[in-house]
């Protein structure tokens, strides 16, 4: 397939790397030449230097022959351009824009993007997909990662392994025979900063960063086992009032369970506004970093704190010190990837990559056909692929013992007639179930061909 990225930022950088890692003619656009020249010399993909929304650019590219085009510039105005140049100019069939400001997202301006007005077949937004997963790492108070897969039915969950870890020292055939009941896999695990699928002989070590996908009626058995226990959180503070932090906000002033909320805004403007759109929610104006304010907004009893204003610096040391200060959980939105490893050793519980989110949700429009659902886990080292079996696979009507899954693919759930069931040797793979597979970023060409799957939209 021909792909024509548009963007060769850090979203841009990763679809192109792993849509040219899978064989697929990939040109990137980008203004400037630096990041252009990065890619070129890393990826085997081409590469032109120019603005994405001029035409001469996009036929330089190779649009007329294109079958897809994803505009992901930093710029909204530029992507709904470029999408629309290749619609009216270059007939590109399918066209993915990622957009930022809400204005374009509200409901009520839907049919701006249908094919007679502004066509974009697929409109990624980044604060939405962040907010979705700042609520489910919420949800997961004891995982520093989660996403649910096969119909909400399966749910992967990451820990990090202490001591205390009840099933550390542990062969991983052994789980079975302790825990016979309990429907969960480990299909991942990073060790010293090595993500790997493990083997049944392998056992557990603290400091392990371990990935699981169980049943989600089994999750909170799952989190005690692997030594963390599930914590209510009824009362939690948000720090950064903008589009990511109001809509959490939202979300959770709709829960049923009616939660305890402060949001913490430093810039007046928007506090007042996040002020007006909430009904049951405090909202402070001040610095989410002044103790004095955490202070007021009851962090020592507080369940958890979210941090996502729109510095990395600011969200790691106002967890940090909220932490300090007593609350039992600090997630913090986190932009650059080299910062991540300094979670753990601050104590910052969870984090949230935006640059994962919209790589996944981007992966997830592109991988069309039988594939279901895209899941970009770490720094696009892995990823959880959900898909339906189809009649001409390989693997339809075979047992999973038979399976020839590279080693760095693991299955970690299949539904069957509409049921989440726990994968055994012995289990047959029928046309029509839907999988959910861990793959690591190589194997994922491989997985492919195994599912007869492909980059298709017609």
């Amino acid at each position: 397939m021909k792909v024509i990225i548009c963007g060769a930022g850090q979203v841009g950088w990763q679809i192109a790397r792993h849509l040219s890692g899978e064989r697929n003619d990939v040109t990137v656009v980008d203004n400037n030449p630096d990041l252009v020249r990065r890619a070129t010399e890393t990826l085997d993909v081409g590469g032109i230097t120019g603005f994405a929304s001029y035409p001469d650019v996009l036929e330089r590219a190779g649009a007329r022959d294109a079958d897809m085009v994803i505009a992901a510039t930093h710029s909204d105005e530029v992507n709904m351009v470029t999408c629309q140049v290749a619609h009216s100019v270059f007939e590109v069939p399918r066209k993915i824009a990622r957009l930022r400001s809400q204005s374009y997202l509200d409901a009520i301006y839907s049919d701006l993007f249908r094919r007679n007005h502004m066509p974009i077949d697929v409109v990624i937004s980044p604060e939405r997909e962040v907010a979705e997963a700042a609520l489910k790492r919420l949800a997961s108070p004891t995982a520093f990662d989660s996403e649910t897969f096969l119909d909400s039915k399966a749910q992967l969950l990451g820990f990090r392994l202490d001591d205390q870890c009840p099933v550390i020292n542990t062969p991983l055939r052994q789980l079975t025979d302790l825990f016979s009941t309990l429907r969960t896999i480990v299909v991942g695990v990073r060790r010293q900063g090595a993500l790997f699928a493990p083997e049944a002989g392998d056992q557990l070590f603290p400091g392990d960063e371990c990935y699981v996908m169980c049943h989600v009626d089994d999750a909170v058995r799952t989190a005690e086992i692997f030594g963390k226990p599930y914590t209510k959180q009824d009362r939690i503070v948000i720090v950064g009032g903008g589009n990511v932090g109001l809509r959490v906000a939202e979300t959770l002033e709709a829960d049923k369970r009616r939660l305890r909320m402060k949001v913490i805004e430093k810039n007046r403007a928007v506090a007042e506004r996040a002020a007006d759109a909430l009904e049951r929610t405090i909202v402070l104006n001040g610095d989410g970093l002044d103790s004095n304010l955490l202070n007021e907004a009851n962090i020592s009893r507080s369940d958890a704190i979210l941090v996502v204003t729109d510095d990395d610096k600011t969200n790691m040391l106002a967890a940090v010190r909220a932490k300090a200060q007593g609350c039992a959980m600090a997630i913090a939105l986190i932009n650059d990837p080299t910062m991540v490893p300094l979670m753990e050793p601050l104590g910052i519980d969870a984090y949230i990559n935006p640059r994962a989110t919209t790589v996944s949700s981007i992966l997830r429009h592109i991988r069309h056909g039988r594939v279901r659902d895209v899941y970009s886990i770490g720094d696009a080292e892995a990823e959880i692929i959900e898909a339906e079996v189809m009649s001409t696979s390989p693997i339809a009507g075979q047992r999973i013992r038979d399976i020839a899954f590279p080693e760095g693919v693991l299955l970690g759930g299949v539904l069957k007639n509409g049921e989440m069931v726990k994968p055994t040797g012995g289990m047959r793979i029928d046309d029509g179930d839907i999988i959910a597979l861990f793959a690591l970023t190589k194997d994922v060409p491989e997985v492919e061909r195994l599912l007869q799957v492909s980059i298709d939209f017609f």
